[in-house]
């Protein structure tokens, strides 16, 4: 189990790295409010972007970006919305999904096999 958040958290900060490098200016990392859970919120120049980002060491489970099922995607839907209520303002929003991929004996300096960005998953 340990060995499963370390992972998940590795994969997070991997995905903002990627999206840094990208042009991308992270905004908040592991947001929370009582609707649920954002990963990274992110601006892709005017357009404000929720990613979720999935993260796996095997393929036992399939592939990272096959992990959003439906109650996942209105946890993450109403999260937003929430953020984008308390935040104000007009602004054009985006869904990306992260999927990143470990090798099963992943150490931190190890390569990273995979990061797969999938953009407008779903829609408000």
């Amino acid at each position: 189990m340990i060995k499963t958040l370390v992972a998940g958290k590795y994969g997070e900060w991997l995905a903002a790295r990627y999206l840094k490098k990208g042009g991308y200016v992270i905004l908040r990392r592991c947001y929370r409010n009582p609707l649920g859970e954002i990963d990274i919120i992110a601006m892709d120049g005017e357009q404000l972007v929720f990613v979720e980002v999935k993260t796996r060491t095997s393929g036992e489970f399939g592939e990272p970006c096959e992990a959003i099922d439906y109650k996942k995607r209105r946890k993450i839907i109403n999260a937003a919305r929430l953020y984008l209520r308390r935040r104000g303002g007009n602004v054009a929003v985006r869904f990306d999904l992260i999927g990143v991929r470990l090798g099963a004996t992943w150490h931190p300096v190890d390569k990273v096999d995979k990061i797969e960005h999938i953009k407008d998953i779903f829609e408000l």
